[in-house]
């Protein structure tokens, strides 16, 4: 047997457990996935470098089949992670 207040601190983790994965799920139902040659153009580089990009997995895609796809949010993460800022 487990002590009333053992047992009910296991159970609120696993609540709280339970709830992260529904946050996460819900966020991944929302994400914007674009093809590779889209993220290609909207990041301006050539077919050469967004090779190079995948095979160093510099942005993180998703692949099925042949077709490759990026997360939109992955690629600001990186656009904002390359920003220079202005000179003050």
């Amino acid at each position: 047997m487990i002590p009333q207040e053992e047992w009910q601190s296991l159970n609120d983790k696993l609540d709280r457990l339970a709830e992260m994965i529904e946050n996460r799920n819900a966020s991944d139902r929302d994400a914007e996935w674009l093809e590779s040659e889209a993220a290609r153009k909207l990041l301006g580089v050539s077919s050469k470098t967004w090779q190079n990009y995948r095979d160093q997995r510099v942005i993180p895609f998703s692949q099925i089949g042949r077709k490759i796809y990026v997360n939109r949010t992955d690629l600001d993460a990186y656009l904002r992670s390359h920003r220079i800022d202005e000179v003050k």
